[in-house]
């Protein structure tokens, strides 16, 4: 997903370019493709394809809203405490990125908070990667 956000403000809208270039063309046996943001640039890059697979996985923040429930087949929640997560983040890409943090934070509760992420998440996994809760439903 880092590849569709707009930028730091960019996470509500990223899963409608998925869906569009992405998710769309695949479910009609066709290949995706997506224009990767330059975050240095500030703006939208060169295009990348997308080639008709078996699977797709789909990481990142906002990947899975209901939106996209039609084509997910597993989605999976990983919590982390907010520290670990900032500290994380820091790590990847250096101490300049802190003060996004916190924003991009906050449209993470707002967008989880409306799409319902976590409770309709299949599995659930702790910051290490533990599962701690799997949907037992067969929903999907």
């Amino acid at each position: 997903m880092d590849d569709l956000y707009e930028g730091w403000s960019g996470l509500a809208d990223a899963w409608r370019r998925l869906a569009d270039w992405v998710l769309e063309p695949l479910a009609h046996d066709e290949p995706g493709r997506y224009r990767r943001y330059d975050w240095a640039a500030g703006e939208f890059a060169e295009w990348h394809d997308v080639p008709v697979a078996p699977v797709l996985v789909v990481e990142g923040c906002g990947s899975a809203p209901r939106a996209v429930d039609d084509w997910a087949s597993l989605v999976v929640w990983v919590e982390a405490p907010r520290e670990v997560r900032i500290a994380r983040g820091v790590a990847r890409d250096g101490a300049a990125v802190l003060e996004h943090w916190i924003p991009w934070m906050a449209q993470e509760d707002a967008v989880f908070a409306l799409e319902g992420t976590r409770d309709r998440a299949d599995v659930t996994v702790d910051g290490s990667g533990r599962i701690v809760n799997r949907r037992t439903d067969a929903s999907r």
